[in-house]
């Protein structure tokens, strides 16, 4: 299914009673999933986040444009941040499932004419939706704000994209468009001045700072516009401001493509800054949601800086990121609220989501599932955990090339780890299938041909697993045995149990596969054969790999 988020924007931020009515506008359309509500008081307004399948989000964006329309009165509004309506911004934006930047330029559009038609507001479109260049950017569009709009409407060149070309007093205008993830982040400095906030602002955004002659007057190209000097940060747009309630002042920062500047890249920008003017960062703050992957690369930026390992597991990865950014300075910030990736997902379930005596007393119980595969899954993780605990505990006192070759060792294993912890429940769904399947009718000769043809589809699914299984402890085993000679000496017991517990799971694993082409080789003998020849290779080179390496643990552990 195609997954459209939608982040509008609502100049309201103070009012509970408004908010709780938008929030009960978006969550009104089936299928539309609230993940977050971030307000601002002296800034008045308020950013939702929501996802779902291109029409639910569509109803969702629509409906709470009206309830907007009906709760926000423009005329009276007052903050700190740059505004055009009631709904200020809606932009679409492709997070998933196969959703691509053209459906959401469709889905622009298409809110945009209804937001106009029905709610008698005029609408302009944006960014990859913008039906003109001049109207590509948002602070553009957004020029003059709420209090000359009236006069802009009056401009031919300046005609909303949909609904009337008059001023309406109490909405304003609403601006609708696509674009790519935008992380919205603001840097906190140890000062009141927004000046001082701002002048770091203008030094830091792509679009830089209008240029002055000697004459202190600002130069102008031909067409009669400012010439500007580019400012630091590629794809990123600043402003600074003074926030009561924090206490501090801000530059406040839109990424529009956090792969050319990234939140770590533009906090250490603005910590260089900052100590020009005699300033110090003191955090900082997302609105909104950030992508995994960006949180992630601030916390590898860090660990890179410490001389640590970038192999740690993600958990503690993102723990890094958000104490080096401080996240939580100005207010909380929990990774499993704020990573849109973590809303999208479920928290670990399953078998693998179990405590230790929890998989244990599961799998001591009267059922047949789990069993011998997805324990032997669990001994390849756990091979694959001790290999990457050496390699991150060397790398400190590795010489730097030598760090970055366990360092890159710690990260393998920990993607092996997780590929086996994620088998120690796909063993167990395949099993299901199997009886799924074996449950099938067969009372006519077309019904029995699909019940033998879904069986033997399932029994190799089930032998598919294991043997995935099986290659990945052969990994694990090979990178567990590879620090038996060149990890910390005071850790070769750990490497050594790796591979022993590697060599369980590959045999564990081995046994599955085998256990499985019993069912299959009746139906599809070609495929049971090459596939325990395969199997047999496997389990040769594991036993050798953990052979090999048992009189170097035991001379590492005289010596």
């Amino acid at each position: 299914m195609k997954i459209i988020e939608c982040v509008p924007n609502f100049s309201e931020g103070r009012d509970q009673s408004v908010l709780d009515a938008l929030s009960r506008a978006i969550t009104s359309a089936d299928g539309a999933t609230l993940l977050d509500v971030d307000p601002g008081r002296e800034t008045n307004r308020t950013v939702f986040t929501f996802v779902g399948a291109p029409e639910a989000v569509a109803e969702a964006a629509f409906q709470a444009a009206a309830v907007a329309a009906e709760r926000i009165d423009m005329s009276r509004h007052r903050g700190a941040h740059p505004r055009i309506g009631a709904m200020d911004v809606c932009p679409f934006v492709p997070v998933g499932g196969g959703a691509t930047m053209e459906d959401c330029v469709a889905l622009a559009r298409e809110v945009g004419k209804r937001i106009g038609d029905e709610l008698g507001i005029p609408v302009y479109l944006y960014e990859s939706a913008a039906a003109r260049p001049a109207r590509r950017n948002l602070a553009d569009v957004r020029r003059g704000e709420y209090e000359g709009l009236e006069a802009r409407l009056a401009d031919p060149d300046w005609a909303p994209d949909f609904g009337p070309g008059v001023f309406n007093a109490r909405s304003g205008a609403s601006i609708v468009g696509a674009r790519s993830f935008l992380i919205a982040y603001n840097v906190n400095l140890n000062t009141r001045d927004r000046k001082l906030a701002h002048d770091i602002a203008l030094d830091i955004r792509e679009a830089g700072r209008a240029t002055r002659g000697t004459d202190g007057q600002i130069l102008r190209d031909a067409a009669g516009e400012p010439i500007k000097t580019p400012g630091t940060l590629p794809a990123t747009k600043a402003v600074g401001w003074f926030i009561p309630e924090f206490g501090r002042a801000q530059v406040s920062i839109n990424l529009v493509d956090f792969e050319r500047t990234a939140p770590h890249q533009a906090f250490e920008e603005i910590r260089q800054q900052a100590a020009r003017r005699g300033l110090r960062v003191t955090g900082s703050e997302l609105v909104g949601l950030i992508p995994r992957q960006a949180l992630l690369a601030a916390g590898h930026y860090y660990l890179r800086r410490q001389g640590r390992s970038a192999g740690l597991p993600e958990p503690l990865v993102v723990q890094l990121a958000v104490a080096s950014l401080g996240l939580n300075d100005v207010k909380p910030f929990d990774p499993h609220g704020g990573v849109i990736e973590y809303r999208l997902g479920k928290r670990e379930e399953g078998l693998r989501g179990l405590t230790v005596t929890g998989f244990a007393d599961e799998t001591s119980s009267d059922s047949t599932a789990p069993g011998g595969g997805s324990v032997a899954a669990l001994c390849g993780a756990l091979a694959a955990s001790l290999a990457a605990m050496v390699a991150n505990l060397t790398v400190p006192s590795a010489a730097a090339e030598a760090g970055d070759v366990f360092s890159a060792t710690a990260v393998r294993a920990q993607e092996i780890k997780d590929r086996l912890l994620r088998a120690i429940d796909e063993d167990t769904a395949a099993f299901e299938k199997i009886i799924q399947a074996k449950r099938l009718p067969r009372d006519t000769p077309v019904e029995h041909a699909a019940r033998r043809a879904a069986i033997l589809d399932a029994n190799k699914g089930a032998t598919t697993v294991p043997l995935d299984v099986l290659e990945l402890s052969v990994e694990a085993i090979r990178l567990a045995a590879e620090l038996v000679d060149s990890g910390l000496a005071t850790a070769v017991s750990d490497v050594g149990t790796g591979t022993r517990v590697g060599l369980a799971g590959a045999e564990g694993a081995y046994l599955n596969v085998r256990i499985n082409l019993k069912s299959i080789a009746p139906d599809d003998p070609g495929w049971a054969a090459s596939t325990r020849q395969r199997a047999d290779e496997l389990l040769r080179t594991a036993r050798d790999i953990a052979a090999a390496a048992w009189p170097r643990i035991e001379a590492r552990l005289e010596g």
